[in-house]
């Protein structure tokens, strides 16, 4: 079986004609089912949160992250009522979909579930894009990252994903540790022991990798993620994981997902992680 369990509509709207090319491009590629996991930032209900969790001062930082926020088009647009009905009428049409959300590393967690209890999600992704208030992932901010020493960033880092993963709340941590996303790349033994104590973590509260091809055919590091020396831990501590694309348009579904399955073999990782609310099924790779 072959799934991609982290894409995004949100180039669209909540339009059967619109979504139906994901779905297409799923089939092409030979996909048995795609997981939406819709951006929390899509959401009027989690508005507040950005306000307060985000540098949004008049520093370049704050100026840039406000503007970001203040896009009518894209930032708040509907409710997680609307979209669950959306996925709801889709699987009512036979749409192989999964119901999802990838959730940003707020730090108010009790907010955030307090939101996110009252739904019936397949599963639900946390990632980390913002580290102390600043989105690192940013094309526009990347020189942020020689204003601080990389080893520090890279500690920061795995602090915010011991944050999130400690709570228990969630299924899947999401594109680990894409700080290389604009080769931005520590020595490896500066950075080893917090590698390790992440998997530790993840292991420690049941959570999922998501391997991720979005940082390889999307971002200049042009690497699927985690990264092998991640991986590596991602193995000795018998981690699950999913396979994604993280595509946001339809052309994006599926892309090197063959790839990722290859890439988890080399670590002996033969099976992936299929979900129903919040149910996890291990499934053979690449067999349907």
């Amino acid at each position: 079986m072959l799934v991609d369990y982290h894409m995004h509509f949100e180039y669209g709207s909540y339009d059967e004609d619109w979504v139906k090319l994901f779905f297409q491009q799923a089939e092409k590629k030979g996909l048995h089912e795609i997981g939406i996991t819709e951006h929390t930032h899509g959401f009027k209900e989690f508005k507040d949160l950005y306000y307060e969790e985000l540098i949004l001062d008049d520093s370049e930082v704050g100026q840039f992250q406000r503007k970001w926020l203040d896009n009518p088009k894209s930032k708040f647009v509907h409710t997680l009522d609307e979209y669950r009905d959306f996925i709801n009428y889709l699987k009512s049409k036979g749409y192989p979909v999964k119901f999802g959300l990838e959730v940003c590393n707020f730090h108010n967690q009790k907010h955030v579930q307090e939101i996110l209890s009252k739904y019936e999600w397949d599963y639900l992704i946390v990632s980390i894009h913002f580290i102390k208030g600043w989105g690192f992932d940013f094309s526009a901010l990347k020189h942020k990252f020689n204003e601080r020493n990389l080893n520090d960033i890279w500690k920061d880092y795995s602090d915010e994903i011991e944050n999130v993963a400690s709570t228990g709340f969630y299924d899947v941590l999401g594109h680990p540790f894409n700080l290389r996303l604009f080769k931005n790349i520590p020595e490896k033994d500066n950075v080893n022991n917090l590698l390790e104590k992440t998997a530790k973590i993840l292991s420690e509260n049941n959570m999922i990798v998501d391997v991720n091809t979005g940082t390889l055919h999307r971002y200049p590091i042009e690497e699927i993620t985690p990264y092998p020396d991640f991986m590596e831990y991602v193995k000795k501590y018998n981690i699950p994981v999913i396979l994604t694309s993280d595509a946001h348009q339809p052309e994006q579904v599926g892309t090197k997902i063959k790839e990722a399955a290859e890439y988890v073999k080399k670590y002996g990782i033969n099976e992936i992680v299929t979900f129903d609310r919040r149910k996890r099924i291990m499934e053979s790779i690449g067999q349907n």
